[in-house]
């Protein structure tokens, strides 16, 4: 450790922060651009890696909700690494295998050259993914939510947001720019695999931004004192006594989050081309458009977060999208303009939940478990009910005959969301020092005494 380093009681130089928020959001980038070439690309993975049929857009699906699947092994496997060695060191290691494992799937041969092993690939694949995704966002979330100052925590941690969205952005422009360019014989053939290659540069950057940061600034003092998780299977007994209540508070706000999520974000194309019957290239407008007003926004919502707090956010964002989503999916059923206004509106609804996770989830931990806290909590409830929710729309809608399922499911979601939110701890403005819960009483003496220690 350099002796200019900052301690976890000075505030990290602007180079330095800046530098942490790129290294953060990087592999967020990567993770989601990843996630989002897939979903643009399933009609077309589909023709290429599985038998022709009418169930192949729907097991080329099941091979996205598979990786989040896994997601909770990778949470159980690197929080606890990360509470132990670092958040540094787990960060290099995920965001390599996250990009390596997205290329690959680039380089499948087609089901008509190698037969079922084909889908059998991908899905390896996509395991590797999703266990290596369990460990990059808790970490990038803890990382940058310990280097930010308190008091401008949910601007900075909304950019990792911002990295979310840009790397599905990128994602969909790639698509959009394929499905303007080539023909559908060229695309099931071998224009789909294009995006995949990109993800390599990608991980490459992310690797060096972070192999050039050291460690948090609390996490190292914490190192110092020795009092970081010693043993890697202690955690987990700790989280389900000592830190039930916050890892079910995160549960509840994570189904919300990442139902509104995947269902939005992700199904959105083929939920429109599949039962709206609109064009491809319509049917990537309308997220691309979207995308791009929530991205402009999140360092807003961030920004008022800091000013009003974690848990108004949250209740506002999962009233509105209850009481809004329904009339929105019907109007998004009558043409591309509607479409367009629909996504927008659900979209920067969503935004005020969106843009404050990096902030909420890391301070719902002390920093003897933070990584695994998030990690594993984060990544039990994307899996169930995240990851899942494309495939899931997708049979709902195939069994009922009813549109409006996506609708439904993220309505009875933002519910659940609503709920986790009445029981959140506030913790603007609070310290993340310590080995206490933030925004409890005893978190405040114990930060009254690392003050007194600090003079």
């Amino acid at each position: 450790m350099s002796s200019q380093s900052p301690t976890a009681n000075e505030e990290v130089p602007k180079s330095i922060l800046h530098r942490a928020i790129g290294a953060s959001a990087i592999g967020n980038a990567v993770e989601w651009f990843d996630y989002g070439v897939y979903a643009y690309m399933t009609t077309h993975i589909a023709k290429s890696l599985f038998p022709e049929g009418d169930n192949a857009v729907f097991f080329t699906l099941v091979g996205f909700a598979i990786s989040f699947l896994i997601r909770p092994v990778g949470g159980l496997f690197w929080g606890p690494l990360g509470d132990k060695i670092g958040r540094k060191r787990v960060l290099a290691m995920t965001i390599l295998l996250m990009a390596g494992s997205t290329l690959c799937v680039g380089l499948i041969p087609s089901y008509s050259t190698i037969g079922w092993a084909a889908p059998v690939i991908l899905y390896c694949l996509r395991i590797i993914q999703g266990f290596s995704a369990g460990g990059e966002y808790g970490g990038a979330a803890t990382f940058m939510a310990e280097y930010a100052p308190d008091k401008k925590r949910g601007f900075y941690g909304s950019f990792l947001e911002v990295g979310t969205l840009t790397g599905f952005t990128l994602g969909n422009g790639i698509a959009l720019i394929l499905v303007h360019t080539l023909n559908d014989s060229q695309l099931a053939d071998w224009g789909w695999r294009i995006p995949f290659f990109v993800a390599a540069p990608l991980g490459l950057i992310g690797m060096y931004l972070r192999s050039r940061m050291e460690d948090t600034p609390i996490f190292r003092e914490l190192e110092a004192k020795q009092e970081t998780e010693e043993q890697v299977t202690g955690v987990f007994k700790d989280l389900l006594t000592k830190y039930f209540r916050p890892i079910l508070t995160l549960f509840g706000l994570v189904i919300a989050l990442n139902v509104v999520n995947y269902t939005l974000l992700s199904y959105t194309p083929t939920y429109l081309q599949g039962t709206i019957d609109m064009s491809e290239d319509d049917a990537l407008l309308v997220p691309f458009f979207g995308q791009i007003a929530m991205l402009v926004t999140l360092p807003f919502f961030g920004a008022l977060s800091d000013r009003i707090g974690r848990r108004p956010m949250w209740l506002f964002s999962c009233l509105a999208l209850i009481i809004a989503i329904i009339p929105m999916y019907n109007l998004m059923g009558t043409n591309l303009t509607g479409a367009i206004i629909a996504f927008a509106v659900i979209g920067l609804l969503y935004c005020p939940q969106l843009a404050t996770i990096s902030a909420t989830f890391p301070a719902m931990f002390p920093t003897i478990v933070r990584f695994a806290g998030v990690a594993i909590g984060y990544n039990v409830a994307t899996s169930v009910f995240g990851g899942s929710a494309p495939s899931i729309n997708e049979w709902l809608i195939d069994k009922t005959g009813d549109n409006l399922w996506p609708a439904y499911y993220m309505v009875g979601a933002c519910v659940v969301g609503l709920i986790s939110a009445w029981f959140l701890i506030e913790t603007k403005g609070q310290s993340l020092r310590g080995t206490e819960i933030p925004g409890t009483p005893e978190a405040f003496e114990e930060q009254k005494e690392l003050a007194a220690e600090a003079r």
